[in-house]
This record gives C-alpha cells, sequence and structure tokens, in this order.
C-alpha cells in the first residue's frame, strides 16, 4: 500500500529501469572511445615533437614532399600562422578553456563522431598545452614546437593536425543537426 504522495510505505526505492543501463554502458564506451583518441594523438604529437627537436635543425628544412611539404623546426610562441606572437600567456587561458569545454561535452556525448572528434580536439589542446607549460621561456609561455611546413606558409604539427579534422568533423556535425548528446541511429539495411 502506498500514502496520498506515492511513495513506498516500505520505505524501499524501486530500482531504475534496466533500459538506463544500456544507454550507461554505450556512453561510457562512447568517453572511453574518446579518451584512447586523446591519448593516442597526445603519444603521437609528443613523440614526433621529442623526434624533429633530435633531428632537425632551426633555419635547415629537409624537403619531403619537393618544396610542398618539408620538415622545418620552430618555436612557435603564438598560435596558427603565428598569430598572437606575444600573447602566449592568452592563448594557454584558451587553451585552458578550450580543455574544459570538451571534457564538459565528453560528459555528454551519446554518438562515435562526437566522441571522435572531441577525442582529437582535446588530443591536440593538450598536446600544445604541454608545451605551453613545459618548454622555454617558462610555464604558461612557452613556446609551441611545430615542424610540418605546408608549402612555406603554414608550420604546424600533429596537435594541430588533429585539432583542425576535429573542427571539420564538428563543423559537418553542426550542419546536420547532429548534437553532442544525441545519439546516431543507422538505418536498418534490408537484404535482398
Amino acid at each position: 500500500m502506498q500514502d496520498q504522495g506515492g511513495a513506498s510505505l516500505t520505505g524501499i526505492e524501486p530500482s531504475p529501469t534496466p533500459v538506463d543501463a544500456p544507454a550507461r554502458a554505450d556512453r561510457r564506451g562512447l568517453r572511453t572511445r574518446l579518451a584512447v583518441v586523446a591519448l593516442a594523438v597526445l603519444a603521437l604529437d609528443q613523440a614526433t615533437k621529442a623526434w624533429a627537436l633530435a633531428a632537425l635543425t632551426p633555419g635547415e628544412p629537409v624537403d619531403v614532399l619537393g618544396s610542398a611539404i618539408r620538415l622545418n623546426l620552430i618555436r612557435n610562441a603564438g598560435a596558427a600562422f603565428s598569430l598572437g606572437d606575444g600573447s602566449t600567456w592568452v592563448l594557454t587561458l584558451v587553451s585552458l578553456a578550450i580543455l574544459v569545454g570538451v571534457v564538459i561535452g565528453a560528459r555528454r556525448v551519446a554518438n562515435s563522431p562526437w566522441a571522435l572528434s572531441l577525442g582529437l580536439l582535446l588530443g591536440g589542446a593538450v598536446g600544445n598545452l604541454v608545451d605551453r607549460f613545459a618548454r622555454e621561456p617558462g610555464p604558461g609561455r612557452g613556446h609551441v614546437v611545430d615542424f610540418i611546413d605546408y608549402f612555406g606558409f603554414f608550420i604546424g604539427n600533429v596537435a594541430d593536425i588533429a585539432i583542425v579534422v576535429a573542427a571539420g568533423v564538428i563543423m559537418v556535425l553542426a550542419q546536420r543537426g547532429i548534437s553532442v548528446g544525441a545519439p546516431v541511429h543507422h538505418p536498418e539495411h534490408a537484404d535482398g
């Protein structure tokens, strides 16, 4: 028997519906995928930067695909295209804000494309943040190691590639109206 408010007289609340368990497991799996992508990007970014610092000499580019793609070591105090040179601490704060936003978004992720894009964005942001905190001239003001020279126009790194790919995927998702918290349903394929 229940009282007027509908609460159980025994004090024992009913357990949540079993339908919630698969949804929670799916989200956990997606968050795991996001974390794996982020860690892979971070590891690859830091490994390639360590290699570039050991193998390349600033001012001595190495052609990979003629002059289209070169390895050209620089230390970048700014953002992409060296914008914001001299405002490294501002870029550090912006990167930290992006990091917080991605972590908040990760809690709501409900589909693979968002898990992938947020993982790429997180790994790239953390990769460049590591440089800003750990490299000269000092914490929060460190210069990012860039070494992939595209047509002599832009020099970047693996973290930058991950961030650009993530931005592209996020733009497509937004254009299609797929939100971070919306599960993506695939139509059943009929045989014959």
